[in-house]
């Protein structure tokens, strides 16, 4: 059955390279999805009653350069990267996405800034370039990560008059306790993604499974993946009256990096079973694809659909990070910023906000239907099915079908 799959994985390679079909390269938008006709994250249908963003969007990021020059030597939309590389296929790409989006579509200049010292950034470089963004003119400035929180908070004191987007965010405070509200904490509900991805591996006939991800354990959104994920395949499991394996693991994951040591250890989980990791960390994609390539294995990507990347992956467990970005920015430039200022924002399937790609290119699941994920995603968006997103619970859980080997 496996073996079937990879050649359907390659021949769908193979058709994209020769043009006859397209897949988006890390774009962060997806073009279908279940529950609704909307795209994950969409503009129209994320809280805060904000309008659409006027303006013509362009559609694909990818053909709007990463760097341009401003007449006035000035950019209104500044992007403070997390660690990792910008063009990482995943968080960092799909966050900029947005920037990117937005800008082309409204006329207004933009640029990136990474801090300094790359995976080994300290707050004071965060800092650094959130202050030099808004130095170069920056009138709203998407900081991406929960590493930013400490220069952020530093940046939107000092900064009082400038709105600060804080992506797999959360509300700040100032040493008084007085809440920041020129800082917009967008978050997601990793958890319903990684539930999706979870629970349709098992019911494709996956019974061996990994989860590698990136923050050692600190970073909420992967550990809610992450969480979502074993709950997702322990339900599937017990659907289906079998038992499932998990190797469960954060090492080699602290920089979001890809690194011959992951490699090594993932490549030792497929030569002992494993058939197929959720890489849940960024640039550390890029080293379990590597391992899963070289051992016939299996991915499941995150953030975006990262279909394209490898024809080792069978899916990817994605949220809306480009329309999340626009939809923030655009209260900005609508005046509406109060209403998210300073609040906490959530964005799961009531929001269309997570999901799994359903597109021909990318469902590459032999028996599992997309049909069948409709219907689960009904569940989840009628509230029937509630997946818990206190993920601290992990290890104290008695799972029913699954055997959880944390590593």
């Amino acid at each position: 059955m496996k073996k079937s799959k990879k050649l359907l994985a390659l021949l769908l390679s193979l058709a994209m390279i020769m043009g006859l079909a397209a897949c988006g390269g890390g774009g962060g938008t997806t073009e279908t999805t279940s529950g609704n006709s909307e795209t994950p994250g969409n503009v129209e249908t994320t809280p805060g009653n904000s309008e659409t963003p006027s303006g013509e969007a362009a559609t694909d990021p990818d053909s709007i350069p990463d760097t341009m020059t401003s007449e006035d030597g000035k950019f209104q939309v500044a992007f403070v990267t997390d660690v990792g590389q910008l063009k990482d296929k995943s968080f960092n790409q799909g966050t900029f996405d947005g920037v990117k989006l937005y800008a082309a579509a409204n006329g207004k200049s933009y640029k990136y800034y990474q801090p300094a010292n790359g995976s080994e950034a300290t707050d004071d470089d965060r800092y650094d370039a959130m202050k030099a963004a808004v130095e170069g003119g920056a009138e709203v400035v998407v900081c991406a990560g929960y590493l930013q929180e400490a220069a952020l908070k530093k940046a939107a004191i000092e900064f009082p008059d400038v709105p600060f987007v804080f992506i797999d965010g959360y509300p700040l405070s100032d040493d008084s306790g007085n809440v920041l509200t020129n800082v917009a904490g967008i978050a997601f509900k990793e958890e319903q993604a990684g539930y999706l991805a979870g629970y349709a591996a098992v019911k494709d006939g996956f019974t061996k499974l990994g989860f590698s991800g990136g923050g050692g354990g600190t970073n909420p959104a992967c550990c809610r993946f992450g969480y979502g994920y074993v709950q997702g395949a322990n339900d599937a499991a017990k659907e289906l009256g079998t038992n499932v394996e998990m190797n469960y693991s954060w090492q080699y994951g602290a920089t979001f990096s890809g690194s011959t040591e992951l490699q090594t250890m993932i490549s030792g989980w497929y030569v002992n079973g494993t058939e197929i990791v959720f890489a849940c960390g960024g640039s550390m994609f890029q080293s379990i694809a590597a391992a899963a390539s070289a051992n016939d294995g299996y991915v499941i990507g995150v953030d975006v659909d990262q279909a394209s990347e490898s024809d080792c992956v069978v899916t990817s467990a994605m949220k809306g990070l480009s329309d999340a970005v626009q939809w923030a920015v655009g209260h900005v430039y609508d005046g509406t910023f109060d209403t998210i200022g300073g609040a906490a924002t959530s964005l799961g399937v009531e929001n269309n906000s997570v999901a799994l790609p359903t597109d021909s290119e990318s469902w590459r699941f032999e028996t599992f239907t997309v049909e069948e994920y409709e219907t689960l995603y009904q569940q989840m968006l009628d509230g029937t099915l509630v997946v818990d997103n206190v993920y601290e619970n992990l290890e104290t859980t008695e799972w029913s079908n699954l055997t959880l080997n944390v590593i």
